[in-house]
């Protein structure tokens, strides 16, 4: 049967596909992010038109009147008709390229088709060019709509011979042998060129997909890669980060070692030649130095790699630069037994991953200037806190010179150790709270000077719990915010009240009093952002409450509990 053989020589279609997928930018076609270039267009218009002129080629001889097949003819007799796959190639063209390819690979199969002779000659050749447009037609729409299928290039394979079937009985002379010959091969060629661009079409998506798949797995790899190196990366360039990087690096890449250097020194080096490519010794490798000079990814042979050794295992390396800012500051480099065990693939991996980790130590660059920056910031912090203090307490001063010098003298030395404390708590992140309740008594015993008639002070402290950590100058802000606004409109009877307790895992510091207390309004604002204040600079508990979160973290912030003439309560936690 005719569609018994035409089906047959599919297999030389399913062999031309393949071949197809092997060139690269054949694969652009069906890669919308990428372009083809013109003198590629035209090299794939011979590529698609020499796969039609070999489907004519393969097809079969028919005598419509004599009812004969006959094979591999060069030319044609007047009374002879073809019936092929050509329209396969033309059609696969225009589905994959568009229109421009379509027709030009219609033109090329359409014409050589003509040139064969025939009596079908003419109507073939104009056919082949309508397929060709057709095809690109609808590929270019439904490759917009990303619906190319096997399915669908079933069907438009099926539509191109049908539509050949019809111009052949429009134009082929004699009628009768047209409609003969029509009635003959029309059904068996409008089927197995239907089923051969559907084939076509499903051997290059299979073809591509698998590629894609690979693609997935080198990006899953390489963020899988990036999730577990980012935590040593991020510490910078250092002999430790280079040797956890490595270790991941040789869990999850082929190869038999892998080295981090510096510009001048190895920082790691793990898998096989540890024993003599040791972590701190100077680079040899005149190819590592090449990277360094000109931030090319380099494959070098193992005459290359320079070891002195030999009976190293190492035997081809790719290379690759570390960036940061713009500047090489190191080598990434994969070691392998032979030059043999380098692919492409592995090539464009190494690139990605050298990209990846130069990103990281970016990101370290980022983090250790945005700790300069929290650092100043809590400096700043600090310093705006002093000035608060100070004008009160030289008032007292002055006042007691003359009337009680020995009274006088003691507050200055609780001045002078004010001072020094506030002095030594801008110079270090953090002070113990030993330290801390040093600096409250020094200010207490001014401000009790001031205020003898009306102030009482409490204490209870936990002395086990005075070693603990928190950040310098936080008690003092809260003591000198309770006496401005608590005892601001009390004549007499204003207590203050000052706690250090602790638990198993907690130290729990309070600064508690009997005062004005605090709006609702305004202690809804107090921790958010620095309060307007009249008798302060009232930044100190926004201040404190800041310094505490940034430096302990959010469990440690500041708790406020006031009510209207009747006093508030302050605290923070502490881990011990």
């Amino acid at each position: 049967m005719l569609i018994a053989a035409m089906i047959e020589r599919l297999g030389i279609i399913v062999t031309i596909a393949f071949i197809m997928t092997r060139i690269g930018f054949f694969r652009k076609l069906i890669d919308e992010k990428h372009q083809v270039k013109r003198f590629q267009t035209l090299l794939l218009i011979i590529i698609f038109g020499v796969f039609g002129i070999i489907g004519t080629y393969t097809g079969l001889i028919v005598n419509p009147l004599e009812d004969q097949y006959g094979k591999w003819q060069w030319s044609l007799q007047q009374e002879e008709a073809i019936a092929n796959s050509r329209v396969i190639g033309v059609v696969a063209a225009g589905l994959l390229g568009g229109w421009k390819l379509g027709l030009g690979a219609g033109i090329l199969a359409g014409g050589h088709r003509y040139f064969m002779g025939g009596f079908t000659a003419l109507s073939c050749g104009i056919s082949t060019i309508i397929a060709g447009l057709l095809a690109g037609w609808i590929g270019q729409r439904e490759k917009r709509l990303k619906l190319i299928s096997p399915k669908t290039a079933f069907f438009i394979g099926m539509l191109a011979e049908a539509i050949q079937m019809l111009v052949i009985l429009l134009v082929s002379k004699p009628v009768e042998k047209a409609y003969y010959l029509v009635s003959d091969i029309g059904i068996p060629m409008i089927i197995a060129n239907g089923i051969g661009t559907g084939i076509f079409i499903l051997i290059i998506k299979s073809v591509v997909q698998e590629g894609e798949k690979i693609g997935a797995v080198q990006s899953q790899k390489a963020l899988r890669i990036a999730d577990n190196t980012v935590k040593y990366m991020r510490k910078g360039l250092n002999p430790s980060s280079a040797y956890y990087t490595c270790q991941i690096l040789m869990r999850e890449v082929q190869a038999v070692a892998v080295s981090i250097t510096d510009r001048s020194h190895i920082l790691a080096h793990v898998g096989s030649a540890s024993d003599h490519h040791k972590h701190g010794a100077f680079i040899q490798t005149e190819a590592t130095k090449k990277v360094i000079e000109t931030g090319e990814v380099m494959v070098v042979e193992k005459k290359m790699i320079q070891c002195d050794r030999s009976d190293c295992p190492l035997g081809a390396a790719i290379m690759a630069p570390l960036l940061k800012e713009g500047q090489v500051v190191g080598t990434l480099k994969f070691y392998f037994k032979s030059e043999k065990d380098i692919s492409s693939i592995l090539i464009e991996l190494v690139k990605g991953l050298s990209t990846l980790l130069s990103h990281q130590l970016e990101l370290a660059e980022v983090d250790y200037h945005k700790e300069l920056a929290k650092q100043s910031e809590i400096k700043a912090l600090q310093a705006q806190v002093n000035p608060h203090f100070l004008f009160n307490t030289i008032n007292v001063i002055v006042s007691l010179i003359r009337v009680d010098p020995n009274k006088a003298r003691k507050l200055l030395l609780s001045l002078s150790h004010f001072i020094r404390q506030n002095l030594t708590g801008s110079t270090k992140p953090t002070s113990s709270l030993k330290e801390e309740l040093g600096h409250v008594k020094a200010y207490l015993l001014i401000e009790e000077a001031r205020f003898y008639d009306r102030l009482q002070i409490f204490y209870k402290i936990d002395e086990t719990a005075l070693h603990v950590q928190v950040p310098s100058i936080t008690l003092q802000p809260l003591v000198e915010n309770s006496i401005k606004h608590g005892m601001r409109n009390q004549l007499e009877g204003f207590y203050l009240e000052i706690s250090i307790s602790s638990s198993e895992e907690w130290v729990t510091i309070s600064v508690q009093d009997n005062g004005a207390g605090i709006e609702e309004e305004r202690l809804a604002t107090l921790k958010q952002k620095p309060v307007k204040s009249e008798t302060g600079t009232g930044i100190g508990l926004y201040n404190v409450n800041k310094r505490l979160e940034m430096m302990l973290g959010q469990d440690s912030g500041l708790h406020i509990q006031s009510t209207v003439n009747k006093g508030t309560s302050i605290t923070f936690n502490v881990k011990r």
